[in-house]
């Protein structure tokens, strides 16, 4: 449901107002207004284009956060549960810099989150608090290794579990149809 349009916190961008865009922008505020995060260090609504199988899916990064020059966590939000949404934030990660695997996700529904390593998926902390504030960021920052992910066959791996996770299905009168 659309209820009209508001301004995205982080770039006064104007955008439709859903019960989405609502936590999504509560997500921004959260981590500069509480988290410590400059408004500069966020990068909102990155996406990742894949088409497989004449299916082209465009997925979106919520939030990316860059800390001294380096992609040091991206943030996908997603209504529901939050294992659903393990491997295609952890996937993301892997190809969204084409230098290096962003090292950690993070994965809401606004009322709870995981905070993922994203070398092997695993879950490091839960909860809204497990969001890492400016100076755990800091902190991670400088212990991060920002590996490369070069190995095609590993990428492409990731964009096609992008294309399967992030498809949307549109079943009405065909007003959602992709390019």
């Amino acid at each position: 449901m659309v209820y009209g349009a508001l301004k995205d916190y982080l770039t006064g961008e104007e955008l439709p107002d859903t019960d989405d865009e609502r936590i999504r922008q509560q997500l921004a505020r959260m981590l500069v207004e509480e988290r410590g995060f400059s408004r500069d260090e966020l990068e909102p609504r990155l996406a990742i284009e894949t088409r497989f199988n004449a299916i082209f899916v465009r997925s979106v990064i919520e939030l990316t956060v860059r800390i001294e020059g380096k992609r040091l966590f991206l943030l996908r939000y997603g209504p529901g549960s939050l294992v659903t949404r393990e491997k295609p934030a952890v996937a993301a990660a892997r190809i969204l810099e084409p230098e290096y695997r962003i090292p950690f996700a993070v994965v809401t529904n606004g009322r709870d989150a995981e905070f993922l390593e994203t070398g092997h998926g695993k879950v490091l902390a839960t909860g809204m608090e497990a969001i890492p504030d400016r100076a755990y960021a800091g902190k991670l920052r400088s212990e991060a290794v920002f590996e490369p992910y070069e190995d095609p066959g590993m990428r492409e791996k990731a964009m096609r579990i992008l294309n399967a996770f992030d498809l949307e299905i549109c079943c009405r009168d065909d007003n959602c149809k992709l390019p």
